[in-house]
């Protein structure tokens, strides 16, 4: 797991990070030496917000530990980002009772396909999952879920093009109901997320979701790509004021450079990051640990 995780970071681990590496082989923990760490850390998404916060608490280790060498500071360094991400996290699912997750996100983050995947690893784990198809605007959306759907073997409940959303998901609840089905994965509209009417339409299908299940769990899940950057921040606060989101799973990690958009997301939105991607193999999305990820990242 953690060798293909490695393969997938091989870009971030040769663009900005590759820079590190002389960066901590320096002569001189100076103001040059800071200077330089805060350009790269920012050149890398990593975010103003973060990068204060890395260099303020490695500035305060270095004077209290009477740091001289900039070797000695690359643990520490890898230390504090693994602090940064480690958000709280509950658990993906409850058990004991039927489960709606609902995906939410811009049209060409691979909202879709990481439904899929997610849907492999839940049956691999023995649970039955339905598929509710609530994209009912975008042509060819309702297909691909079914597509997907006839590979994996999972029902795909779905209404006319056009039709109302939130009635699919009422619809896929009783059918998970009748066929004592474990979790429901949600598809949802993905046109521009400062569309007004788009937000609303997501709000209308959470509460339907959380009327129809008095108990269990109903999660709202953002994917994101990772290779929008910054730009991918303020896609995520404008779901966020609108859906206050549960989770936030990363695609497309191995498609860039700038892998700092991970410590960004947590040190600005605070919303654990369940799994990234980083290839199109089912396998290829993988449980997001901030240990094993940042070492995937700097070895």
């Amino acid at each position: 797991m953690i060798n293909r995780l490695k393969d997938g970071l091989k870009k971030s681990r040769e663009g900005f990070l590759g820079q590190f590496t002389g960066l901590f082989r320096g002569s001189l923990l100076d103001e040059d030496f800071w200077e330089s760490m805060e350009e790269i850390l920012i050149q890398a998404d990593v975010g103003i917000c973060a990068t204060t916060k890395i260099s303020n608490e490695l500035r305060g280790l270095a004077k209290k530990l009477n740091i001289k060498d900039p070797e000695e500071l690359k643990e520490l360094f890898k230390k504090e980002i693994v602090k940064l991400l480690t958000i709280n996290n509950d658990n993906l699912v409850d058990g004991g009772y039927l489960n709606l997750l609902l995906f939410v996100g811009v049209n060409g983050v691979g909202k879709t396909t990481t439904i899929a995947k997610m849907a492999h690893k839940f049956i691999n784990s023995g649970e039955k999952v339905i598929f509710a198809a609530a994209d009912t605007f975008r042509a060819a959306a309702i297909e691909q879920l079914q597509e997907w759907g006839s590979r994996l073997g999972v029902d795909v409940i779905k209404h006319q093009r056009g039709g109302d959303p939130a009635a699919v998901v009422f619809d896929a609840i009783n059918a998970a109901n009748t066929r004592k089905a474990d979790i429901i994965l949600v598809d949802t509209a993905g046109r521009l997320h400062t569309n007004v009417n788009l937000m609303e339409e997501l709000k209308k299908i959470k509460r339907v979701a959380k009327n129809e299940l008095s108990k269990g769990l109903v999660k709202t899940v953002l994917v994101m790509d990772a290779t929008t950057g910054q730009n991918g921040i303020l896609q995520a606060k404008l779901f966020n004021e609108a859906l206050n989101l549960d989770a936030i799973i990363l695609t497309k990690l191995d498609g860039t450079a700038k892998g700092g958009i991970v410590i960004a997301i947590e040190e600005e939105l605070k919303i654990p990051i369940w799994f990234v991607g980083v290839g199109e193999k089912p396998d290829d999305l993988q449980n997001f640990d901030p240990q094993v990820f940042v070492e995937a990242l700097f070895e």
